[in-house]
């Protein structure tokens, strides 16, 4: 009897079209594992597996695919090895690499009939949410959280997408804290991530949400502080590659700042001062230690091992910072990002958030404890992720059905009368920036398309805009009234290329059209003539924006029941909703699988974080 019998009797026709359809599945951790294995039983043909990650000791409690003889190889390819067992007349592709890829573009989304989100991360599910949305690719999204799950089906201009409710933003730390004042060893941890690295390595930190917090004067005097101090580390970075840089940064943050913090009475009257730590005290004390130590990460690394990886780790990003700088074309200034799954930024931030810890008497942390709250991984459950798992692919039969009527949001819940729950889907957020939008290809020619070729003959001329229109992409706002500037510039200068999404706004107070995405690729002409340097695959329909309305009931905001709106809030991060408690989980970005590309995290407890009333204190419990 052929293993697909009883699905043929039980599914009909709609077995073959499980067995001839393409799809994709992006993570391949928690949820990855336990849904790749459900959809090679359900009888899907071909899977494409994509993950940047590699196994971790960590993940083998329930990403049930991998070994200990895996740990530290490929999750994707280990992934397709393992589970072509359960169909081995399966087509599996799998792909070592990051979903943001510019290769896996609009183009590539559209060669399959669904796409699976497994992932962890905000910005990585945004981002296959809008690749679906313009390549018309349902999505079915997934997410756990502890004892919570949820399954969500999104299909362009049928159900609501990822970003038609808005998610929670990440939580805001003081400055004062973290800057001043430590107390805890997560302020360690952001100081070290979130200022110091991006100070050496990447964009300053000073602008973003962690160290953004100005509502009250003290918090934006110590920001004016922060910046001024960001000065001194970049007169620092200019020396980076020297025998001496190491020395001249540790001076820097564990002496000379420590010294004018102490200095400051005031602040110390109620605790214990700072104690600064000198460089070549430590580098006698660690003379014999071999930077190998770092590879223990469960260990509590000493004082001496810190200013040993710290050492070590600076001089392996700084190879890596000048080598990108090398190959560079000069458009753009290459940048590192800290990543909890990358060796050497782990490395980085353990070891300076251990010395920031070890000068304000606060507990050091090994590199696996840091990893956790470095990524604010929440806790994944085996039974949780099967769960969810199973129920993707009943809702993934429904949409091979094209019966999205029948198709639900479905919801894990570990309190209640039931388990499992459900809601109808949604229609489109009417004035969801992602997915009400029109979408269009623009082809343009790098060598001679102007930012005013696009705005006068295509936008004006073709598409019957008038002066008051904006455009911008991922990088900021290319043109609009008060930005004429780069009218005569190239596209191409602009960081424009292939796959390169451009938002077009209408301006006009009546009657405005909807946003307007353009999906550019790139074509060189043989032709010297400036019409033809840009140009529409097809016209778009642009529709007018609707008309706002009188606000609904409050039980009804944003297109949920106020039961389904709780539910979203209690799945966390899966869908990030309102509730009070899903809002002090710290950059939680839900979900056992992929993140970002940087795929999969996982951990013992989420930080949460409470703030008492009056004080602005940050307390942080790990219930």
């Amino acid at each position: 009897m052929a293993r697909d019998t009883y699905s043929q009797r039980s599914l009909g026709t709609l077995s073959r079209r499980i067995k001839e359809s393409r799809v994709l599945l992006v993570g391949a951790g928690g949820i990855g594992c336990e849904l790749l294995k459900n959809l090679l039983l359900s009888g899907f043909g071909e899977i494409h597996i994509i993950d940047l990650d590699t196994i971790d000791l960590s993940n083998l409690n329930r990403q049930f695919l991998f070994r200990s003889e895996h740990i530290s190889r490929p999750k994707a390819l280990v992934a397709k090895d393992v589970a072509q067992k359960f169909n081995p007349k399966a087509t599996l592709e799998a792909y070592h690499a990051n979903i943001k890829d510019s290769r896996f573009n609009v183009d590539w989304f559209g060669q399959f009939k669904i796409v699976f989100n497994a992932l962890d991360n905000l910005d990585a599910r945004r981002h296959v949410n809008r690749m679906c949305l313009a390549a018309d690719v349902p999505l079915i999204e997934s997410g756990t959280t502890g004892f919570n799950g949820q399954v969500q089906v999104i299909k362009k201009g049928v159900t609501e997408c990822y970003d038609c409710n808005s998610k929670e933003v990440p939580k805001s730390f003081p400055v004062c804290t973290i800057r001043s004042t430590p107390s805890q060893p997560i302020h360690c941890i952001v100081w070290a991530k979130s200022y110091l690295f991006p100070e050496l390595f990447g964009i300053s930190e000073d602008e973003t949400p962690e160290l953004d917090n100005t509502e009250d004067n003290d918090n934006a005097e110590e920001i004016a502080n922060l910046r001024r101090e960001a000065l001194a580390l970049k007169e620092i970075r200019q020396s980076m590659g020297s025998p001496e840089f190491a020395q001249r940064v540790f001076e820097k943050v564990f002496t000379n700042d420590i010294d004018r913090l102490r200095g400051t009475e005031d602040m110390w009257r109620t605790r214990e001062p700072p104690m600064p730590l000198y460089f070549e005290k430590l580098q006698e004390e660690s003379a014999d230690i071999k930077p190998t130590v770092s590879n223990d990460d469960q260990k509590v690394w000493s004082v001496a091992e810190d200013i040993v990886v710290f050492r070590d780790s600076l001089d392996r990003l700084s190879r890596r910072l000048r080598e990108l700088q090398g190959s560079s074309n000069g458009d753009t200034q290459p940048v590192l990002a800290f990543d909890k799954d990358d060796v050497d930024t782990l490395d980085f931030v353990t070891a300076t958030a251990n010395l920031r810890a070890t000068i304000f008497g606060i507990d050091s942390k090994s590199k696996f404890d840091t990893k956790q709250m470095a990524g604010n991984i929440i806790p994944a459950i085996a039974t949780t992720n099967a769960m969810t798992a199973g129920l993707c692919v009943l809702q993934a039969m429904k949409v091979l059905n094209n019966d999205y009527e029948n198709a639900k949001m479905i919801f894990l819940e570990r309190s209640g009368a039931r388990a499992i729950n459900s809601d109808s889907l949604k229609p489109p957020n009417p004035n969801c920036p992602v997915c009400s939008v029109a979408h269009g290809r623009l082809i343009f020619n790098p060598d001679s398309a102007t930012v005013g070729n696009l705005v006068k003959d295509i936008l004006e001329a073709q598409l019957g805009y008038g002066e008051e229109v904006s455009i911008s992409t991922e990088q900021g706002i290319l043109y609009d009234l008060d930005l004429e500037d780069n009218l005569p510039k190239k596209l191409s200068e602009m960081g424009i290329h292939n796959e390169t999404f451009i938002t077009v706004m209408d301006e006009e107070d009546q009657e405005p059209r909807v946003n307007l995405e353009l999906i550019a690729s790139t074509q060189k002409s043989k032709t010297t003539d400036e019409e033809k340097t840009v140009s529409l695959v097809n016209v778009p329909d642009i529709p007018r924006k609707p008309k706002k309305s009188a606000p609904a009931p409050e039980e009804q905001t944003n297109g949920h029941t106020g039961a389904g709106r709780k539910r979203d809030a209690e799945t966390a991060g899966l869908s990030n909703g309102e509730d009070e408690r899903v809002k002090r989980v710290a950059n939680v970005s839900v979900a056992d699988g992929e993140h970002n590309g940087e795929q999969n995290g996982d951990g013992a407890h989420p930080i949460i974080l409470d703030e008492e009333p009056n004080s602005g204190a940050i307390l942080i419990d790990d219930d």
